[in-house]
């Protein structure tokens, strides 16, 4: 049985969060439409946020949704 693609905006989150942690720079967001990016943005402002509190590696992958 094929899995359900995800929900593109919570695609676009994970990938973002994924961006922010790894200190990727916002300007590489590569989404043009407003709420793919916005979701991306988002995404990425916590990937930061949990880099900055140390949440990297192990520590982090709680954060991930498989």
């Amino acid at each position: 049985m094929k899995r359900q693609k995800r929900d593109m905006n919570s695609r676009a989150f994970d990938r973002g969060y994924q961006a922010g942690v790894t200190g990727r720079s916002s300007e590489s967001c590569p989404h043009e439409a407003d709420n793919a990016r916005q979701f991306w943005m988002s995404g990425w402002r916590e990937g930061r946020s949990d880099q900055w509190d140390g949440f990297t590696g192990t520590s982090g992958v709680h954060k991930l949704r498989p």
